[in-house]
Formats: structure tokens, C-alpha cells, sequence
């Protein structure tokens, strides 16, 4: 995982934009985190996205020229913050020619949590939002669902990420404390695949969205294109 030339030992550049915080993260070979930038996304993912790499790079002392691999967050998330992130990553990635890795946002945050809290938080449900009514719930070993309206009562130790007024400040709380890990999370979970050569086909790669603006395809087969519909 090490570019060519020069005895400057290569690093790991990662890069989330699932959630409302945006996460850069800069990391050794070895999973250990050299340095992080983070931003509130707002509508900024394209504008703030590059500006936070160049400036972590530059903090850091690092240089593209030895990036040796990127690992970027899949989701499950919003629509356009994923599709920056990971159309950035992508770019990085084949513009270099360095492997590329994608982990589920929700495993991190998952993960991050059991490091936070001193556990593996093998039984936690994590809930992020899906749109202004739903939510998507995520629990170990299965795929993310969606819970049409509040989804009823919260789950018992319940970790609650961008859903203010919508879960408990007990649920909120564990949700910043995981936000607050994810980026050495994140790390350590793409070294761990880029070290087994577990990498990802560039062209392939694709988020998980939870919501979609209205007019993007969501199917297209022999009975006609599907379209999003408006956010409720």
C-alpha cells in the first residue's frame, strides 16, 4: 500500500458525508490517525469537501503523491452529501491509481460506539433520519430498513444520530459520542480491508441513500423508468 520513490511512508485518506458532520480523516498504514477535519455539511459538501482535504494535507505534512489508498463511507445517508463524497473518492482514487474501499457508515457508527462506550455494542440499534417523517434503523449483521413515521417506542440504549426532537437526549448523546470516533473507526475499518487487498471495483462503488430529490431514476426496466418522488 505504499506509493513508488522516496522513503516517506504512504497514508490513508477517509472521507464520510453520511450524516450532518462531514468527516476527512487522514491515517498511517498501520490504522493510527494523523489528523482530521470535520464540517457541519449544510449544503456545503461541494464547496467545503476539497478545501478540507487540501487543508488536512497540508496540516498533516502529507501529499498526494503518496496517498497509498482511500477509504470512503457508503452510508445509509442523504442523497447529495453521499454522492459528493464518494464521486470525490472515486475521482481521487482512479486519478492517482490507488485502491479504493467503502464501508457502510452505519457499521462505523456502530463500531465507533463500542469504542466510545468500552463495548462492542454488539446488540445496539443505531437510527439516522430519512427524510423530515422516517428513519432508517441499523443493527449489527443486517442490512439498513426503513421505519415509515417515528418507527414506534425507541429501542432500549438506542444511538441517534441528526434526529433532534425526534429521539432522547440519552439516545442523542450515545449518537455524538459515536460521530466523535467515526473518523478513527473509519480508519481502522479500511486499512483492515486495504491490508487483506480487499478493495473495491472504482466503477461499482455506490452509496446506500435513504432519500433521493424528486426526478431520479430509481428503476428502470421494461415497464418504464421510476421516478423519486417529493420529500414528504
Amino acid at each position: 500500500m505504499t506509493r513508488s520513490g522516496g522513503e516517506r511512508p504512504g497514508w490513508i485518506l477517509a472521507i464520510d458525508t453520511g450524516t450532518s458532520l462531514v468527516v476527512v480523516a487522514a491515517g498511517s498504514l498501520d490504522g493510527s490517525l494523523l489528523g482530521v477535519r470535520t464540517f457541519a455539511a449544510g449544503h456545503r459538501h461541494g464547496s467545503h469537501l476539497l478545501p478540507a482535504i487540501e487543508a488536512l494535507t497540508a496540516d498533516s505534512g502529507l501529499g498526494l503523491d503518496r496517498l497509498a489508498g482511500v477509504v470512503v463511507g457508503l452510508g445509509p445517508g442523504a442523497f447529495t452529501g453521499l454522492r459528493v463524497g464518494l464521486a470525490t473518492a472515486k475521482t481521487l482514487a482512479h486519478a492517482l491509481g490507488v485502491p479504493i474501499v467503502g464501508v457502510p457508515t452505519g457499521e462505523a457508527l456502530l463500531r465507533a460506539a463500542g469504542a466510545r462506550e468500552g463495548g462492542d455494542r454488539g446488540g445496539a440499534t443505531l437510527l439516522l433520519p430519512a427524510g423530515p417523517h422516517d428513519r432508517v434503523v441499523v443493527v449489527p449483521g443486517a442490512s439498513p430498513r426503513l421505519e415509515a413515521g417515528d418507527g414506534g417506542p425507541e429501542p432500549a440504549g438506542a444511538i441517534a444520530i441528526d434526529l433532534e426532537g425526534r429521539a432522547s437526549e440519552a439516545a442523542l448523546g450515545r449518537g455524538r459520542r459515536a460521530l466523535s470516533e467515526l473518523p478513527a473507526t473509519l480508519l481502522r475499518m479500511g486499512v483492515d480491508r486495504l491490508a487483506a487487498s480487499d478493495v473495491d471495483d472504482v466503477d461499482r462503488l455506490v452509496p446506500a441513500y435513504v432519500s433521493l430529490p424528486r426526478g431520479v431514476a430509481t428503476e428502470v426496466g421494461d415497464g418504464g423508468v421510476a421516478w423519486s418522488r417529493d420529500p414528504r
